[in-house]
């Protein structure tokens, strides 16, 4: 099958309460936005739990334990910080996350399919090591990453597109030369990292965006720097930290891309793994706060998948 989709229904679960921008419905926006006809054809895969041993590659031991041991055993809320809460689903909703990604980078290295796409929530790109915060928990992409690492791969790429920088995963891979992390992101913005003088050891490519800007600014970011760097790395694999915030329509920031854009960037994604890395693709779900945008965006994204 040339495309999976993976996903898993403890993801629809997790709810971080009343109001809160990180909602289960984002997920069923994602779900019924790929409930159509051009879809059928997706390979539909329920996530696996993330192991002990794959989420230790990536974060403390400290911080799964912490982690685990906030977990509620109840329907109840706990905060862990101003933006992040765990309910009764979330830790396996979190395992699921990153079990998805694992999984599906196997598939891709089985050759079960060429690539895939995980429905999955919380996000993760802003867990570091050492700490949950911005709605993650655990950074799933990050897990997949030095899966694919244990698994015999030698150079790893990490393309984020969220509006908010990745500095999780800025953070796990700062000191590892075979993973390249690139992001484009708006700044300034939260986290407040991700300024072009953060190369980590050569590895990380940050590209910020003013306030406003739209499509122009952005794919000039991805041509003029962030492609030419991928190509120059030569990735085995490509995964994408895909969050749609950057959306025209999202209350949560101020760019002005639209789902063309993120079919354009998809696109040009799929040609570098098609000219390094056998095609072989794994996308993830960030953020994306508006409903509109984010079913828009995703169905624009999961169709530049499958071409």
């Amino acid at each position: 099958m040339h495309l999976a989709l993976y996903t898993h229904a403890s993801c629809l679960a997790h709810n971080p309460g009343a109001g809160h921008p990180e909602s289960p419905a984002r997920l069923r926006a994602v779900l019924e936005a790929l409930d159509q006809d051009r879809f059928a054809g997706l390979d539909r895969i329920e996530a696996p739990r993330a192991t002990t041993e794959q989420l230790q590659r990536a974060h403390s031991a400290e911080h799964i334990a912490r982690i685990f041991a906030l977990a509620p055993q109840h329907d109840g809320a706990l905060r862990i910080d101003d933006d992040t809460v765990m309910s009764g689903a979330s830790l396996d909703a979190a395992l699921r996350a990153a079990g998805a990604v694992c999984g599906a980078i196997d598939g891709v290295l089985a050759a079960r399919h060429q690539r895939a796409f995980c429905a999955v929530r919380p996000p993760g790109h802003h867990a570091t090591y050492a700490q949950a915060m911005g709605f993650c928990l655990f950074n799933s992409v990050a897990i997949g990453a030095t899966h694919a690492l244990a698994n015999g791969l030698q150079r790893v790429a990490i393309v984020d597109f969220d509006v908010h920088h990745g500095n999780g995963s800025q953070d796990i891979f700062a000191n590892e030369a075979r993973v390249l992390y690139a992001s484009t992101h708006e700044m300034p913005l939260y986290p407040g990292t991700g300024q072009r003088l953060e190369t980590g050891v050569g590895n990380i490519v940050n590209e910020p965006l003013p306030s406003g800007g739209g499509g122009d600014e952005f794919r000039a970011a991805y041509r003029d720097r962030v492609l030419p760097a991928l190509d120059a790395f030569a990735p085995q694999l490509v995964l994408i930290s895909a969050g749609f915030d950057a959306h025209r329509l999202d209350p949560l920031a101020n760019l002005n891309l639209d789902a063309d854009d993120y079919a354009w960037v998809t696109r040009e994604l799929v040609a570098i793994a098609r000219r390094h890395a056998q095609g072989r693709v794994v996308s993830s779900l960030e953020g994306g706060y508006s409903l509109t945008a984010l079913r828009q965006s995703v169905q624009a994204h999961v169709a530049a998948l499958l071409d």
